[in-house]
């Protein structure tokens, strides 16, 4: 018989749903409240898909720990699902946004942090100029369309499963018969996404060059390691091979480090020497304010200014009224020099072994067909006996029904990880003493659907 019997998996996730409902009485009568005023009861339509019947609503977050409403208290392994990868509410970040805050919020006019911030980020990336905005998608598509006007060619090229949050060229994937298509739940995409991305499996180097030798890809848009599918790690050498296929093909390679920061202070980037001609670094940089960077080469700086216009910056489809705002830029600050810190790296990559080599425990002890892995402060399990080499074995490692109940069975005994797989992030007040205890909770799940 496979494992899990979901014979038995059922039974169970009734018993967790029930004990949800039961324990969360104030989080439902919010839920509910909030069905007529917002969407399915929620700000966003994909808080529905945390595992419970509702979303636990939250009353105070602080470190790697929060409340909800109703009073229970939870192990973040979340944390906004990177965006809060600095801890709730770091004391540095709070004093600099409190005292920015009094000072002004957003001007339109640059900020002497705005200078600080981009001089870090060259001290840390490597890229020479840098340019703010408020998400790491705006980053990503002002990067697009910088890498279109160099190049003049249409297409950009990403890889099978990739995230690069709501960027409408990135939401198409492989199918079986080779064919691309717009991804499952692509809600409304403009064209086709065919029609201006190609996309390819990550480590397949041959794929990467026949694609990129067609002529018409301005940019090749990659996560240094696959993350929101799980975890894939680049194969030996791939890195190598995909720097130069860019070179020898025109392609400017975009670099996006908005998960793979878990690596170190410099990201993937810095630890493992890549090159890019763009890099994007959002979600943590402003301890959970809204922000984002991208930073270029002096060559790309030269060829933007080459082709710049006074009259017609406004109008690029670059930027935004609130982008490097003030508020934003003291935030970035404070949580570059004070909270993201080699030190606090230094402390959450072990922290993320011990995480791993728990959850491993379990899977060892019990005989499972699991696997884990990590990068750097970030670990995940995945539902299958081997670590993936690329999206599309990723993604059939993965069970919804499974994932839920692992989830809710977590939530119900104060341990959050993050809603769309099995992801767990270190913070730098995540202790020893938490990590422990979601292994704690790992094996007694696994336990009960053992039987």
């Amino acid at each position: 018989m496979s494992f899990p019997d979901r014979t038995r998996l059922q039974p169970l996730m009734q018993r967790e749903q029930k004990r949800f409902v039961n324990e969360r009485p104030k989080s439902k009568a919010l839920f509910e409240r909030g069905k007529k005023s917002l969407l399915s009861g929620v700000p966003m339509n994909w808080m529905v898909k945390w595992a419970g019947a509702f979303p636990p609503f939250v009353r105070e977050a602080q470190g790697a720990h929060f409340y909800d409403v109703d009073g229970h208290r939870y192990v973040d392994f979340c944390l906004g699902d990177t965006g809060a990868m600095t801890g709730h509410s770091p004391s540095a970040a709070v004093k600099a946004i409190e005292e920015q805050s009094r000072r002004g919020i957003t001007l339109m006019l640059p900020s002497e942090d705005a200078v600080f911030v981009a001089e870090e980020l060259q001290l840390r990336f490597g890229l020479a100029y840098w340019q703010f905005a408020l998400t790491a998608t705006d980053a990503n598509r002002f990067s697009i369309r910088l890498a279109r006007q160099i190049t003049g060619r249409p297409r950009i090229l990403v890889f099978n499963w990739c995230y690069h949050g709501s960027v409408d060229e990135t939401f198409i994937t492989l199918h079986p018969d080779g064919t691309a298509k717009a991804r499952r739940g692509n809600i409304g995409p403009p064209v086709d996404p065919s029609v201006t991305t190609r996309v390819v499996e990550f480590n397949d180097v041959p794929g990467l060059e026949r694609a990129l030798a067609q002529g018409d890809v301005a940019c090749v848009l990659a996560e240094p390691a696959l993350t929101n599918v799980g975890i894939v790690h680049p194969i030996p050498g791939y890195h190598h091979a995909l720097h130069d296929l860019t070179r020898k093909y025109g392609a400017l390679l975009i670099i996006d480090e908005t998960h793979t920061i878990c690596a170190g202070p410099g990201g993937y980037t810095r630890a493992e020497n890549l090159e890019p001609d763009f890099l994007v670094f959002g979600k943590p940089i402003g301890a959970g304010v809204p922000g984002a960077a991208y930073g270029f080469t002096q060559q790309i700086a030269d060829t933007i200014m080459d082709r710049h216009s006074l009259e017609d910056c406004d109008t690029g489809g670059i930027g935004g009224t609130l982008a490097g705002n003030a508020l934003s830029l003291a935030a970035m600050r404070a949580t570059l020099t004070k909270v993201l810190t080699k030190e606090a790296f230094d402390r959450m990559i072990p922290i993320a072994e011990r995480w791993t080599a728990g959850v491993q425990k379990v899977i060892d002890d019990f005989g499972i067909p699991w696997s884990v892995t990590r990068l750097g402060c970030r670990a995940e399990y995945l539902f299958g006996p081997n670590q993936p080499k690329n999206g599309s074995e990723a993604h059939d490692a993965m069970d919804f029904e499974l994932e839920r109940f692992m989830h809710l069975y977590a939530m119900n005994r104060g341990i959050l990880l993050t809603p769309f797989h099995n992801m767990a992030l270190m913070s730098p007040a995540t202790s020893l003493d938490d990590v422990d205890a979601h292994s704690k909770v790992f094996r007694e799940a696994v336990r009960e659907l053992m039987g």
